[in-house]
């Protein structure tokens, strides 16, 4: 008789197929075929029920012949009695003495299971009873012996088979308090369906083997037991493998490691070399194991237990260090969710973050690094990922004071915001990482000098204090920071709030630390910080002599090695060189000597704080110089300004007041080191405005040196003075206009370049758009935001300055973007003479560039500065007076101021133009500046008769005269207009602006006709008007079209001039609406509307209005306004200039926007009996 049972994939479905072969006389003579469906539960049941029928149990003599199919589905608290890691587990079962089966080797997951899925189908013959193994695999690749046993079973098949179909649980003897288990799962099938034979293999009984697992047993025993022979055992055994497994065995790095693992879990206790001996064959092993070897991570885990081990008996840095470098490269290979990565891996990573966070900072380059790779292996949600992103931001921020790369507090700022966000208000730690944010937003304010950083420092400050209320053990340290802020802002902005209130924290904060208090000194030097600073505001003795004596004291009780004493050191030093300038008394001036040379004794030679040493320095041989007026001390005081303002590592805002200082010591006592003083300003401001990534923010940063805005016009009249007018011109070029400069580099014409090294071109062109894309306004809520945009303008601009050295090693590029040389900028007066008027505190004077040969300069011995300011006021209100008067009204207090303006500043001009036999009509350019900049010097006129009765010449009888804000500008209006297309003419006007931009314009329409009826033939025009002018509109408008005619509203921003627009419909257009759009093949814009050619009152010498914004955006020559015009006399203007501008045009004859300065002249000639003087003065031609 046979039974077979089957099983489909509908486990509720038994196909039993019984035949029975009997005599034909047989009582049964039948076979019978039954197809049911039967419940699960009622299996077993029938099974048995089946035996008994047939009185032929399953049993091992029964089962001759048949085959089992034995699942392995799963195990559960596989936990290794040596309480090693595993690198897997498997499952062995035994088939015969000498033969095997063996499951693939899976990796224990953290609950401390496997899962498996292998099939292996046995022979009852074979196989009388099941004798399964539970091994821990310690070799991914090649596993040395069987491994350790961690469960050992056997059992009969009538119980394996008891559970029909189903799964069942298979439990272990108790291993470290819990039963391991196999989910199994066995079939009885057809000895035809023993596919499995490939997976046997003969039980290893070599020696290595035997000792290895010998090794193994003996080991796990040790660990139950802590028995010491158990140990001597294991350790015997595994010597015995590794003496059978030398230096190139396959095997050694195995028999290498578990040697070294039993030593380093068993016998080591103190004795640090019996550690190094162990962890140098982890060494050994690991070096066998590179990367990509199966075993490699376990060799690495191992290497760092023994790295960590060594450490936890000696702390010596580099072995942590290593630790830290090795996890970085072991958590990428080891799974999530692994019992080797949640119990092995994580914990040896967490104990390196925890010593590594407790290692003192370190701001060396390697310090920071493995800062790096600690915040590597905290990534954001793990429970020390806010304290690793503090630490390397102390490191970085320590670097930074040392060297002063403003990189490193840039990325203190961004960690340490990022580590208050993780740390809300209530965390332990959130007022601690809120002091350290404002620290570095306090640092990159002394480097930078941005006000909205010094803002956010003290609102931080005010925070924290808020959380420490009185009786707060912290309060003391809060007192003192939001002190400190406030009197960098009085430093800074003057507001006596500021020094009174930091004066009183400071106060407090002292009695919070009284006598004996660790920190009393440096409270002492910070309060008497504030007192010093309040004398130089107030001249209160008091102040003064109080702050000596709490600068001893807090140097009394500072430690000689104290990390601040320095500053200390020249803070005294400044003090003492207050009260000698008062008493005269030499010794003050001699302490104040010593105490600067100690203070730099003290320092490396980068260490940032070098510069407040030799400032302090210079101030006392200065003091002693002006008592002793000894030249030597002069000499000195020079020598420390250099030091100081070239000392590499401190900020360029300091710098920049070291230079500016500098500039007024040379001046006021006639050092020849004046010249390279200026230059040295100009230079370091120019690479201060171009770390701002916006126009907005360089203006900003300008604005903070509002104290040195004459020195471009002094710095030429110092050249004038010493006979260098070369010098001067450059000078009055690189000082002027920075911030047209800045931005116009990053347009520069590359026609040369591109036909000498293309590449290059090409990839300066695409940075330079990156920076100039970048110049939007810099108005940002976000501060990270913020931030990260400001670094990575600064990466940029790295990158641009790279390949810009690499242009000037090209041959003939050796001044490519530089501040240009004389002859560069003499290109400007290619097509007549370009006149500079220097209005400057020292002298006022003229220099004339002519087209070839040097300059000539044009003294101006009867105006002085006062001069030119009275008369700009004076202009102000005689043009405010003559707008209310009739056309017929002689304008007397207009003809009284030009006639000033011919007789003391033009007459002597023009006699120089006519010694250099300048014709009749010919083109000259005036570049005024400072005050000079808002007088109508080309309205100059004597209103005389000669002796002949015939009319004294006035300026623009003689000469056709052009203005442009700086030479370089001209030249690159110039240089542009190599590029011609075909004319497009678009007429602009808006003569109902939207709410709060104006009154509405009546007689804007009909100028737009005239306009249109006036613009030559050849030229394709367009007009935009009414709903059609917006913001946008015109902005396109101006983008598409080469010549251009606006006619609205137009204000000039005194106080914020970026913001000087013209009037649209909907809302303005700005002048930095203008500037961020390139418009190279631009070519003409007649602008009438008012003040569109006023600069900004506070730096004129910047000339930011709407005319110049136009001339940078591409428009080569610009007709400009310089006051308010009437719109109903300009109209005369208008027709009259554009009658003349296209007048004798030939059939098809090109237009030239070169003609627009002659047209102006011939237009306010026609219409002076239609137009009154002050509207046709009014009207200037800017360019080309």
């Amino acid at each position: 008789m046979e039974m077979r049972v089957q099983h489909g994939l509908n486990s509720q479905l038994l196909f039993l197929s019984l035949s029975a072969k009997l005599h034909p006389q047989s009582p049964y003579p039948y076979s019978c075929h039954l197809l049911q469906l039967i419940p699960p539960t009622t299996l077993h049941t029938m099974l048995r029920g089946v035996r008994r029928l047939f009185h032929h149990p399953i049993t091992t003599s029964g089962r001759e012949g048949q085959s089992i199919r034995l699942e392995i589905i799963s195990g559960n608290n596989l936990r290794v009695p040596s309480e090693r890691i595993p690198a897997g587990i498997c499952i062995c079962i035994n088939v015969k003495s000498r033969r095997r089966w063996k499951s693939a080797t899976r990796s224990l997951s953290s609950e401390e299971s496997v899962a498996w899925g292998d099939t292996v189908t046995l022979s009852s013959h074979a196989s009388p009873t099941l004798s399964v193994e539970i091994r821990a695999s310690y070799e991914v690749d090649r596993t040395l012996g069987g491994g350790e046993v961690i469960g050992k079973l056997q059992t009969s098949w009538d119980k394996v088979l008891d559970h029909g179909d189903e799964r069942f649980e298979l439990s272990f003897p108790p291993v470290r308090g819990v039963r391991p288990s196999l989910t199994l799962k066995a079939t009885v099938v057809h000895p035809c369906d023993d596919q499995d034979g490939g997976l046997f293999d003969s039980i290893v009984n070599c020696e290595i083997a035997r000792d290895t697992d010998a090794g193994h047993a003996q080991f796990a025993k040790y660990t139950r037991r802590k028995t010491v022979s158990h140990l001597n055992g294991a350790v015997k055994h595994f010597r015995l493998v590794l003496d059978q497994c030398p230096v190139g065995h396959p095997d050694h790095a195995s028999a290498l490691t578990n040697l070294a693992y039993a030593r380093l879990e068993g016998y080591i206790q103190n004795d640090l070399q019996d550690i190094d001996t162990t962890t140098s064959l982890f060494r050994e092993a690991f070096a066998l194991r590179p990367q990509g070897h199966p075993d490699h991570a376990f060799s690495l885990y191992n290497l760092i237990r023994a790295l960590n081990r060594r450490y936890s008996k000696e702390p010596t840095a580099v072995y942590i260090h290593e630790s830290a470098q090795l996890c970085c490269k072991l958590l990428p290979l080891c799974l999530e969710g692994t019992y080797f990565r949640s119990i092995g891996v994580d914990g040896a990573v967490d104990y390196v973050i925890s010593e590594c966070n407790n290692l003192p900072i370190d701001a060396s380059d390697d310090g920071i690094h493995l800062r790096r790779v600690l915040l590597e292996l905290c990534p954001l949600g793990h429970q020390c990922c806010p304290r690793a992103l503090d630490k390397l931001s102390w490191a970085l921020f320590e670097r930074f004071t040392q060297r002063g790369s403003i990189d490193d507090i840039d990325e203190s700022i961004r960690l340490r915001r990022e580590a208050v966000s993780l740390c809300p208000e209530g965390h332990s730690d959130h007022n601690d990482y809120l002091n350290n944010l404002a620290c570095s937003l306090q640092s990159r304010f002394d480097h930078q000098g941005q006000y909205r950083d010094l803002n956010e420092v003290i609102s931080t400050h005010e925070e924290v204090l808020r959380l420490h209320p009185v009786g707060h053990e912290f309060r003391d340290i809060s007192l003192g920071h939001l002190g400190c802020a406030l009197l960098t802002r009085f430093m800074h902005r003057g507001v006596i709030d500021d020094i009174n209130r930091a004066i009183s924290l400071h106060r407090e904060e002292l009695t919070l630390r009284p006598s004996g208090h660790p920190r009393r000194d440096t409270t002492l030097a910070n309060l008497a910080s504030a007192l010093i600073t309040r004398y130089e505001k107030l001249h209160v003795d008091e102040d003064l002599n109080e702050a000596i004596d709490l600068y001893r004291e807090s140097l009394r009780l500072m430690r000689h090695d104290h990390p601040e004493r320095h500053v200390n050191l020249y803070n005294l030093s400044s003090a003492l060189c207050s009260r000698f300038t008062q008493t005269r008394e030499n010794e003050d001036v001699e302490e104040a000597i010593q105490l600067c040379q100690e203070s730099l004794a003290a320092l490396p030679s980068l260490h940032p704080d070098r510069y407040f040493s030799y400032m302090c320095l210079q101030e006392a041989y200065l003091a002693r110089y002006q008592v002793q007026r000894n030249p030597g001390d002069l000499s000195l005081a020079v020598e420390n300004f250099r030091l100081a303002t070239r000392h590499p590592t401190q900020g360029l805002p300091n710098r920049i007041i070291g230079t500016y200082n500098w500039t007024v010591v040379a001046e006021q006592h006639g050092h020849g080191s004046a010249l390279e003083a200026y230059s040295a300003f100009f230079e370091l401001l120019d690479a201060h405005l171009a770390t701002r990534s916006s126009t907005t923010s360089r203006r900003e940063a300008a604005a903070a040196f509002h104290y040195a805005r004459t020195l471009p016009v002094d710095a030429a009249s110092c050249a004038i003075r010493q006979n260098n007018l070369q010098k001067a011109i450059e000078l009055a070029e690189q000082g002027r206009g920075q911030q047209w400069s800045l931005a116009s580099r990053l347009r520069s014409p590359l026609e040369d370049l591109e036909s000498t090294n293309p590449n290059l071109a090409q990839s300066f062109a695409e940075l330079s758009k990156h920076l100039s894309d970048a110049q939007g306004p810099a108005v940002s809520a976000d501060r990270a935001a913020a931030d990260r945009a400001a670094t990575e303008y600064r990466k940029r601009t790295r990158q641009w300055e790279a390949v810009v050295a690499e242009i000037r090693n090209l041959q003939g590029f050796s001044r490519f973007l530089l501040p240009p040389s004389y002859e560069d900028l003499q290109a400007a007066a290619r097509h007549g003479p370009v006149i500079i008027l220097i209005a400057s505190q020292y002298s006022c004077s003229a220099v004339i560039v002519p087209t070839s040969g040097e300059p000539h300069h044009v003294p101006l011995p009867s105006v002085t500065l006062t001069d030119l300011n009275n008369l700009k006021d004076r202009f102000a209100r005689a043009i405010r007076q003559a707008s209310i008067m009739g056309l017929k009204e002689p304008r007397n207090d207009l003809i009284v101021l030009l006639r000033a303006v011919w007789d003391e500043i033009m007459l002597p001009i023009v006699n120089i133009l006519q010694h250099l036999k300048l014709k009749h009509q010919s083109r000259i350019w005036l570049c005024p500046t400072a005050a000079f900049t808002s007088i109508p010097l080309h309205a100059a006129h004597p209103f005389r008769t000669k002796a002949d009765r015939s009319r004294e010449p006035c300026l623009e009888d003689l000469y056709i005269c052009s203005y442009t804000p700086t030479l370089s500008a001209l030249v690159r209006s110039r240089q542009m207009m190599k590029k011609r297309v075909p004319p497009s003419f678009v007429a602009v006007g808006q003569n109902q602006p939207g709410a709060g931009q104006g009154t509405v314009l009546a007689t804007v329409d009909s100028e737009l006709e005239l306009v249109e009826k006036l613009v030559s033939p050849n030229v394709k025009f367009k007009s935009l008007s009414g709903n059609e002018a917006t913001q946008a509109g015109a902005l396109n408008a101006l983008r598409h079209n080469t010549w251009a005619h606006l006619a609205c509203h137009g204000t000039q921003d005194r106080e914020q001039p970026y913001n000087s627009r013209f009037a649209m419909r909907d809302k303005p257009l700005t002048l930095l609406d203008i500037m961020e759009n390139d418009i190279p093949n631009a070519e003409f814009a007649f602008l009438s509307a008012c003040h569109t050619a006023v600069g900004d009152e506070e730096t004129p010498d910047e000339v930011i209005h709407l005319a110049a914004g136009l001339q940078f955006s591409g428009f080569k020559s610009v007709i400009g306004t310089l006051w308010e015009v009437d719109d109903a006399v300009a109209k005369h203007v208008v027709e009259a200039f554009y009658q003349n501008m296209f007048k004798d045009l030939e059939d098809g004859g090109a237009v030239d926007c070169t003609r627009a300065a002659w047209a102006l002249n011939r237009a306010t000639h026609t219409v002076k009996t239609k137009v009154p003087l002050e509207q046709r003065m009014v009207f200037i031609h800017i360019g080309v």
